[in-house]
């Protein structure tokens, strides 16, 4: 299922309907297509409007405050497939096409830490070392 991308005025009207917080930001939440849940990043206005007139999911960056289009420096690109937003409009659902991995860790969902009675426990392995994905050297 491909993304249509969405134009004016009905990007501009969707877009008035979301609910920013008072930094201008919604939380989104990725999944692939199966429902598993990728990952969770913001996006601000200007974000938003890209992925939907795009496809391709652009996020914001806290801690760049800039844009960040998902894979652009490690190729593990995402594709917009559907979106939602919660019955409040302060919450996305994005479910998206992930190329590679989601997750900065090298794995693929970024939720694979488990709180266990014996503390946190890795569900599961990086898929890929993410010095190879990032094209870094490891400092160890």
């Amino acid at each position: 299922m491909l993304w249509k991308p969405i134009t004016e005025p009905t990007l501009t009207n969707l877009l008035d309907r979301v609910s920013f917080n008072e930094q201008g930001l919604i939380s989104a939440i990725a999944q692939d297509e199966e429902g598993q849940v990728l990952m969770l990043a913001w996006m601000n206005r200007e974000a938003l409007s890209e992925t939907l007139s795009t496809g391709r999911v652009c996020y914001y960056s806290r801690s760049r405050g800039k844009l960040w289009r998902k894979g652009e420096s490690s190729g593990q690109e995402q594709h917009l497939l559907a979106a939602s937003l919660d019955c409040d409009a302060d919450c996305l659902l994005l479910t998206v096409q992930q190329k590679g991995v989601a997750c900065h860790t090298g794995r693929r969902s970024c939720f694979y830490q488990a709180l266990t009675p014996t503390g946190l426990t890795d569900s599961t392995a990086p898929d890929i070392d993410p010095a190879r994905l990032y094209g870094t050297t490891s400092s160890s």
